[in-house]
């Protein structure tokens, strides 16, 4: 953790919201009815790694997570364990990326009591076999409060990367203190609940990183941060293509235009080096009829279609996040 005084009182910077989400839990009394309680958060959080073990964005001193905590109860926990992990596959299979799962067991240091682990470990080994994909066990491995789910993907160097995680945690229930009206026939009885932590991309710098690397720059079209360039021949047509840019981009797709005094050859080979997906060219053939000439930056050149058409084409990529 970061840590330092002031006037003589210790602070840390955030490294977790785990304690966050217990106190928005315990604020006021719960009903039964309120679970499975999800909160989200994109928070900033900070850990003060050495050093030496900083690689580029894959492990960084400040970082955002899609960090998720999900309150309920014991009969609960297979059903959302389950929910969690078709929602990773889901996700992870957009990006088309291949992964392998862990169970991680109880470390050497940890809190609460055995009894406590042994039931998680044997709830999350349940929710992995209904799953139906295979797992290993990685024994000592898993986080000081609880069991966890560790989702490792191979970047382009084979490396392996821990993104995506599910924790089951007994204990934090029990240090916070939290509680919720049961409904039992006793009518006033409480029970502490579970929590699930859920991260799917992880730390989204290193998911960032390992996106650049496994799609080698060459983003799917749903995600380029450079969609399409329009290149006009001269500057006799830029105001064609500035037209034809504001109608592009009144659909929502990314869209720019090369407005140098450089070449068409070179404006072309530069926006494919770019990578823009998709590169237009417009002249006087072009305006005269309502079109533009379509390229790719693989140079696989697509010819002379109407704007509307490449504006219905662009939308239906955008949505079907190819």
């Amino acid at each position: 953790m970061f840590t330092f005084d002031v006037e003589g009182q210790p602070y840390a910077l955030k490294p977790m919201n785990c304690p966050g989400h217990c106190l928005m839990f315990g604020h006021r009394s719960r009903s039964y009815r309120e679970l499975p309680l999800r909160l989200a958060d994109f928070g900033v959080l900070h850990r003060n790694e050495l050093s030496g073990a900083l690689t580029g964005l894959t492990r960084v001193r400040r970082f955002q997570q899609d960090d998720a905590h999900i309150f309920c109860t014991h009969e609960m926990i297979g059903s959302e364990i389950k929910s969690c992990l078709e929602f990773m596959e889901h996700v992870y299979g957009v990006f088309g990326f291949e992964f392998d799962l862990e169970l991680s067991t109880r470390p050497e240091r940890y809190i609460g009591k055995i009894e406590v682990w042994n039931e998680a470990e044997k709830a999350l080994e349940v929710a992995l076999n209904n799953f139906g994909r295979p797992w290993k066990l990685n024994p000592g491995d898993g986080a000081f409060y609880g069991p966890k789910i560790d989702i490792h993907i191979q970047d382009a160097l084979k490396r392996s990367h821990q993104c995506a995680t599910i924790q089951l945690d007994f204990c934090l229930p029990e240090r916070f203190k939290l509680e919720y009206q049961s409904g039992d026939e006793e009518g006033s009885k409480t029970k502490r609940p579970v929590i699930i932590h859920r991260a799917i991309l992880g730390s989204v710098e290193r998911m960032l990183a390992n996106l650049c690397e496994h799609f080698a720059g060459k983003w799917p079209f749903w995600l380029s941060p450079r969609q399409v360039v329009i290149v006009p021949v001269s500057e006799k047509f830029f105001d064609y293509a500035e037209e034809l840019r504001q109608q592009v981009h009144n659909h929502d797709v990314s869209v720019d235009v090369d407005f140098s005094d450089e070449t068409l050859q070179k404006k072309v080979r530069k926006a494919q080096l770019a990578q823009y997906n998709y590169i237009l060219v417009v002249g006087q053939e072009e305006q005269s009829t309502k079109t533009a000439n379509v390229r790719t930056r693989d140079n696989v050149v697509h010819g002379s279609i109407p704007i509307q058409k490449i504006i219905d084409d662009l939308v239906e990529l955008n949505a079907s996040l190819k």
